[in-house]
């Protein structure tokens, strides 16, 4: 998800020794996550102070997300990654499957104002297998420098003839069939009941059609704002905080479209058999902490899973003229026509529909 290439696989260590000496070093825990501007708000909220009050040794692997490594780790029986930043669908799907440790919720640390963690995760954030840390979101962006009076809507992402040019899309079924059905006029509300249709399915793909000879497909979330910067495509779809950080990190010229976002969690999983698994768990609690989510929505404009997290959200780390609070896609204006992925669906269909996807593609 979510500063430029994903090392997707590949180790990075991280040399964070901080206080803690090799000598006082209480062993090593894999973090599993997306790369890119969003690894760094975890390294710098959750990795650095993990590191700094227990010793332990964070080694970071970037990956583009999906259950396939998890399930071939655990059926092999050789589990090298202790905790996983993961999609819900994935939870849901990975923990029903039984590759993921359960999670005792009354474990997870109260909030800041003594709150039960129960209690303070936002409704539908706490699951068997998960706990989640942020709310992100799919939006559309375009370079402002290069497009004057900019799409405004979904529909505008999908007009060629009113805005032509390349457009970026995510390689698979999830979201661009909700992108394409509310360019087509289903309002937000109602995309998953024509989605769960074959008809809906239908007019999604049809809707599809339009564009797909002018779509440049991206698989890891660097991709868009590289794209968008030499002038590949004239919009992408993007993960939200990826945009955000091309334009306040790059001063990049970005605009958000935030009409028709998709908007989601990330949540942390532990793969069943981890090496690690009580370090991972210790790292899991400590994440998800109040102050530790708000830390990391300094960094990166996803909002924080939990109640008490949102009033220590100040400005961007790096720059104290930007208001995060605005940039979230939490915030009441830029949810007016949004869609929640509705994690139930995609757990039940992603199979099918990615095979659809597929098979629509190579056509």
């Amino acid at each position: 998800m979510k500063l430029t290439k994903l090392l997707t696989g590949t180790a990075i260590g991280l040399a964070m020794a901080m206080s803690a000496t090799t000598a006082n070093a209480e062993g090593e825990l894999t973090v599993v996550s997306w790369g890119g501007a969003y690894t760094k708000s975890q390294v710098e909220a959750y990795h650095k102070p993990f590191i700094e009050k227990t010793g332990v040794k964070i080694n970071s692997e970037d990956y583009n997300g999906g259950i396939a490594e998890i399930k071939a780790q655990v059926e092999a029986g050789n589990v090298s990654w202790d905790i996983v930043d993961v999609e819900l669908s994935d939870a849901i799907r990975a923990c029903d499957e039984g590759l993921l440790e359960t999670i005792d919720h009354s474990t997870l640390p109260a909030g800041a104002d003594g709150t039960p963690a129960t209690e303070d995760f936002i409704e539908g954030t706490l699951y068997d297998c998960a706990v989640a840390n942020i709310v992100w979101s799919t939006i559309f962006a375009y370079d402002s420098s290069k497009i004057e009076n900019g799409p405004k809507t979904m529909a505008d992402f999908f007009d060629l003839e009113k805005f032509p040019g390349k457009r970026g899309l995510r390689k698979g079924a999830k979201v661009n069939l909700e992108f394409a059905l509310i360019a087509d006029g289903v309002a937000a509300k109602d995309v998953y009941s024509v989605l769960d249709t074959p008809e809906g399915v239908d007019r999604a793909f049809k809707k599809l059609d339009t564009i797909k000879s002018e779509v440049v497909w991206w698989e890891a979330g660097a991709q868009p704002p590289q794209l968008l910067a030499d002038g590949e495509v004239a919009m992408t779809t993007a993960y939200n905080g990826r945009i955000f950080n091309a334009v306040a990190g790059e001063n990049k010229p970005f605009n958000i479209v935030w009409d028709g976002q998709v908007w989601d969690l990330d949540l942390w999983v532990i793969p069943k058999g981890a090496k690690n698994k009580d370090k991972a768990m210790d790292f899991l609690k400590f994440s998800t902490a109040t102050e530790q989510l708000a830390a990391q929505a300094s960094w990166i404009s996803y909002g924080p899973a939990r109640k008490s997290s949102a009033p220590l959200v100040g400005t961007y780390a790096t720059n104290a003229s930007i208001d995060m609070g605005p940039q979230m896609p939490t915030s009441p204006a830029n949810l007016s026509n949004s869609v929640q992925n509705n994690f139930e669906f995609w757990a039940d269909n992603a199979d099918q529909l990615n095979e659809r996807f597929n098979a629509w593609l190579a056509n």
